[in-house]
Parts: C-alpha cells; sequence; structure tokens
C-alpha cells in the first residue's frame, strides 16, 4: 500500500513538474484588456430592449472590444433575404455600426453554433431538407456576411463557431471536422486580411484540434456551475496553471498562436433561466464575491484580452436595483 501511494504521489509531482514546464511557454500579458460579448436574442428573453441596453453599454461601460455574433435565424430568416443588407435597424446591421461609431473593436461570429443557448440558431426554414443542403446553405449564409462586413475596419476578427468540439452541450447536431475547415477556408479567402478565432472549453478540453485550427485560440473560464451529476451548485477549484500549461503546450505545436479568453463567465449559472431565478438564488453563482474571485483567477490566468460573459445581466440587475455588478465593470472596463 506505502508503495502505491509512493507512486501515486510521484505521478502527481510528475504532472505538475510538466504543467508547471508547459505554462512557461505561455508568457503572461503585460496589461490585461477586456471586452464583452452582447447578445440581442438574450437581451429580449430578460426584457430589455436590447439596442437601448447595447448602447449603455457602449456609451457607459466602454468596453475595447465587443464579440457580436451573426445568428443565422436571425439575419436570415427568409431564405436567401438578409435583413442586414436591406435594414439599418436590423440587431447587427446596427451592433456593428455603432461599435464602429465608437472605435470599439469587434470580433464576429458566424456559423450555426454560436453563443447563448441553444447553441445552434437555426432558420425554421431549414427544417426538411438534408444534411448536404443544410451545409450548402450554412457556406451561403457566412459567405453573405463575411462579404458585406470585410470592409468594415473595427472588425478585428471572425469566429467560426463556436466550442465547435463541445458536443455535449447545446441542441445541435455533432459538427463534422470536415465542413469545420471548409467554413475556416472560406472566410480566409473572402478575407485573408483577418484572423479566425476558434474556440474551446477551458475546462472540458485539451484543445488539441481546435488549437491546430484558425489563427487565435480563445477558451472559456468557468469557475461557478451548477451539476447535473450532483444535483446541485458546485464551485471548481481549477488553478491558473491548468489554463497556462495547455496554452504552453498549443503553442509548443503550434508556434506563435496567441491566446485568449473568449469567454469569461460575469453571470449567474441558472437551470430555470435568470427571470425564473430569484436573485438570491442567482448570488450562489456569481455574488460580487464570486465576480472578484473569477477576474482575480483570470488575471493570473494572464490571457489578453478577456472578453466578459454577462453585460446583458449586469443592465438587467442595474434595471433591478442591483447596480454593483455594473459598476464593478465599469470601472474595471475604463482600465
Amino acid at each position: 500500500m506505502k508503495k502505491v501511494l509512493r507512486i501515486f504521489i510521484l505521478i502527481l509531482a510528475g504532472v505538475f513538474l510538466l504543467a508547471w514546464v508547459f505554462s512557461w511557454f505561455a508568457p503572461k500579458a503585460s496589461k490585461i484588456e477586456y471586452g464583452v460579448t452582447f447578445s440581442a436574442p438574450y437581451a429580449r428573453s430578460l426584457g430589455l430592449d436590447p439596442k437601448q441596453g447595447y448602447l449603455a453599454i457602449l456609451d457607459e461601460l466602454k468596453p475595447k472590444y465587443v464579440r457580436l455574433s451573426a445568428y443565422w435565424n436571425e439575419v436570415e430568416k427568409i431564405k436567401d433575404e438578409f435583413g442586414f443588407l436591406t435594414d439599418k435597424e436590423d440587431d447587427l446591421h446596427f451592433q456593428i455600426s455603432e461599435a464602429a461609431k465608437r472605435k470599439v473593436k469587434i470580433v464576429v461570429a458566424v456559423g450555426r453554433r454560436l453563443p447563448r443557448w441553444p447553441e445552434c440558431h437555426d432558420p425554421a426554414w431549414l427544417d426538411g431538407l438534408g444534411s448536404r443542403e443544410i451545409e450548402n446553405e450554412q457556406l451561403s449564409y457566412v459567405e453573405a456576411v463575411v462579404s458585406k462586413y470585410q470592409e468594415e475596419r473595427q472588425i478585428i476578427a471572425w469566429q467560426v463557431e463556436n466550442e465547435p468540439f463541445l458536443s455535449t452541450f447545446g441542441i445541435c447536431p455533432k459538427l463534422g471536422t470536415s465542413f469545420l475547415d471548409s467554413e475556416i477556408a472560406l472566410v480566409k479567402k473572402l478575407d485573408p486580411s483577418r484572423p479566425v478565432i476558434i474556440t474551446d472549453s477551458g475546462e472540458l478540453s485539451l484543445w488539441v484540434n481546435s488549437g491546430r485550427r484558425g489563427d487565435i485560440f480563445g477558451s472559456t473560464l468557468y469557475r461557478y456551475v451548477y451539476s447535473d451529476i450532483f444535483n446541485r451548485y458546485w464551485t471548481n477549484h481549477i488553478p491558473p496553471i491548468y489554463y497556462r500549461a495547455k496554452a504552453g503546450l498549443l503553442r509548443l505545436l503550434n508556434p506563435g498562436k496567441p491566446v485568449v479568453i473568449m469567454e469569461l463567465e460575469a453571470e449567474p449559472w441558472t437551470t430555470k433561466g435568470i427571470i425564473s431565478t430569484p436573485i438570491d438564488e442567482q448570488f450562489k453563482t456569481m455574488g460580487m464575491n464570486q465576480f472578484n474571485t473569477i477576474l482575480q483567477i483570470a488575471r493570473d490566468v494572464g490571457f489578453s484580452p478577456q472578453y466578459l460573459w454577462g453585460a446583458e445581466w449586469w443592465y438587467w440587475m442595474k434595471e433591478n436595483n442591483h447596480p454593483e455588478f455594473w459598476d464593478k465593470a465599469k470601472e474595471l472596463l475604463k482600465n
């Protein structure tokens, strides 16, 4: 028994030593810059006016970066008719235009699987189409978005799909790697001047398949979640070296590839949705202590920029007499 314990301790020490070595290949940023992700459909689900909320985020919080999503079911509600081509009040067109006016750096996410539940945002007219037909339509939609906005100087990158290898989360069919590569190749062909971002789970993936694709790798960082296994709220205690070691290995295999945090948890993890969850229960996974803790962990990880997840919730909380998260974000984003 003692021999087994010694072997276990030696293996554990070896793993930590290897992680420490790999982490040296992921240098920390000298200054962390922050951005936000914004979703108009999510803002609407909170009962907010998405345009009013978005402008408040831009004008009051003043983020340096914003990630926007070209939701397929929003931009092409009718087959071959794209709202951003004809309607200046179209959500995506409005968001890009207003961010550009303020010189905010923009990342536009394109693809079938994009940020926010249910992950895949399919237009209704896809019903009845075969998989090959859907793929062709999807490439046409991606081409339309990139072609329309490739001249917008404030766009700094395209994100293709969202966590494409995390098939266990969301209501989505599994995405084939060959089709993902086709999407990436199409975006690069249409706009060779801008990098492509590929994202993956910071906690549940080793970043092997995702890390070798695209020009920039984007990780998530979550700490406070609800565990379906244990049927309770759960705090994972993953240390910063876990992310840094994976980034170091990724950079060894893909020299010079930038690693950023594209989704930094800054809102509650709920099982029934924000509206149906009492604020006291929301605080179980995102009170001010958790907010400050996860910001510090992300600083220790050291990737930059970091895109905070939850700006719509901060605004909703401010409207519901809890401005502390909004005020904290304002202080953070101004630096």
